[in-house]
């Protein structure tokens, strides 16, 4: 700990460097290839290498530049977005004292949710699918044999603290040649994967590169593949043939399971529950992104034994091919039927409305407002917590990320003492600090 503090105070930006290392890396590379020629692909490469390589060096460059700004000008003025450093001392101090939170699902819906939670605690787990069969990670997973590296990006993109420019750079997807289609973070976490000794590796790597507030976990490390089977006995294998089963064998899902059985989880994402403060379940594709968590072995008894508040995010409208006409209790059932009765103690809903025209173009895919049927959820002894919660994204609706983590926040507090002690004024305090200071 005493050589990274020295590391802090005398090289300023420290943490860039193995960026710019690895620019040079994919520069070397380009070279060698291009000494090569053995063919057309080689050329390439060595093109796209040499172009990537340039790109980690300027982005490092820039990140070290703005890290020395902050130290040797930062004395007495304000910092980026009009804050001090004692402000930004004072906020880190807050954060760390955050509640543990664990947030399970995949695609964007948990990314989208981290956004906001980052803002409230630097003690958040990220529980990620690995299940992911189709597009960009689908090509990776089968070329490479790794796991689908989608999802995991985006919650690593998601809880960073870096710069637009790299987030830019990480979220790109190549539009032309063989790479179309690809996102560069895949090709740099498929990278890193590569110089590393396991998968779970190479994600910290990834993630220290890029200061992530919290931890990111692939919920097992084995190569799984997930499979539906419906109500009339049909069996869809793979999970992007799922969500799209409507369009060659209409019916509805009754279960969803995992190919091979006894899956073993990653001893972490275990010790993380067992720690956690919070538990929350979505938002994201029912039965493509949060279950799939909950059919590897250890994760339901886990959870089950857990301590935590447990909160279930449920979705603002319905997906075609998996929720088609679920209601709020429907959603909370399909989670029972695959874990425990009981599995959550909150459930946060949407109460606001959509804009016609917005609505008329999900009607149009097949896609309904989920409505809350509240005698149902009263049955089922769930406490619920309704809101606006929309926040409409380029004609696309997802969930408001302020409100969301902010509502998070408010019933980690009014239950700060309810089911364990351990839940006292430490972090309680620090979060009303922190909203305080944030205004």
């Amino acid at each position: 700990m005493k050589k990274i503090n020295w590391l802090q105070k005398k090289l300023p930006g420290y943490r860039w460097y193995p960026l710019s290392i690895f620019g040079i890396i994919l520069i070397g590379a380009s070279m060698f290839l291009a000494y090569k020629q053995e063919g057309i692909l080689d050329i390439i490469c060595s093109i796209l290498l040499f172009i990537s390589g340039c790109i980690f060096i300027v982005a490092s460059v820039r990140l070290i530049a703005t890290d020395m700004m902050y130290k040797y000008m930062g004395n007495g003025t304000k910092g980026i977005c009009g804050k001090d450093k004692e402000s930004y001392s004072y906020e880190k101090k807050i954060l760390d004292k955050g509640p543990k939170i664990v947030a399970i699902g995949g695609g964007t819906g948990l990314s989208t949710m981290l956004r906001g939670l980052k803002a409230y605690s630097s003690n958040i787990t990220a529980v990620v699918t690995v299940a992911d069969d189709g597009g960009g990670s689908g090509i990776l997973r089968q070329d490479l044999g790794i796991l689908p590296p989608g999802d995991i990006r985006n919650c690593i993109m998601a809880l960073a603290n870096t710069e637009p420019i790299m987030e830019k750079l990480l979220q790109y997807r190549f539009q032309d040649g063989m790479l179309k289609g690809q996102s560069f973070g895949n090709l740099f976490l498929a990278a890193m994967d590569g110089i590393s000794p396991s998968f779970e590796q190479a994600v910290q790597r990834m993630s220290d590169v890029l200061a992530v507030k919290g931890r990111v976990l692939p919920v097992t490390l084995e190569d799984i593949k997930l499979c539906a089977e419906l109500e009339d006995g049909y069996v869809v294998a793979g999970e992007s043939k799922i969500g799209s089963h409507n369009s060659f064998h209409k019916c509805a899902i009754r279960k969803v399971y995992l190919e091979p059985g006894n899956v073993k989880p990653l001893d972490e994402v275990i010790e993380a529950i067992g720690e956690a403060d919070v538990i929350v379940l979505g938002p994201g594709s029912l039965f493509t992104s949060i279950i799939p968590n909950l059919l590897v072995d250890g994760v339901c008894e886990a959870i089950k034994n857990s301590k935590a508040l447990k909160v279930y995010v449920c979705n603002v409208m319905t997906q075609p091919g998996e929720t088609d006409g679920y209601t709020v209790s429907d959603h909370i059932k399909a989670l029972e039927r695959h874990s425990f009765q009981g599995i959550v103690d909150y459930c946060i809903f949407n109460t606001a409305d959509i804009p016609e025209l917005l609505k008329k173009k999900y009607s149009e895919d097949g896609a309904q407002i989920v409505g809350v049927d509240f005698d149902e959820l009263d049955r089922l002894g769930i406490k619920l917590r309704g809101g606006d919660f929309v926040c409409i994204n380029n004609g696309y609706i997802r969930h408001d990320t302020r409100r969301l983590a902010q509502t998070i926040m408010e019933l980690v507090i009014e239950n700060a003492f309810g089911k364990d002690n351990r839940k006292s004024a430490g972090y309680v305090n620090a979060i009303k600090q922190f909203k305080n200071m944030v205004g």
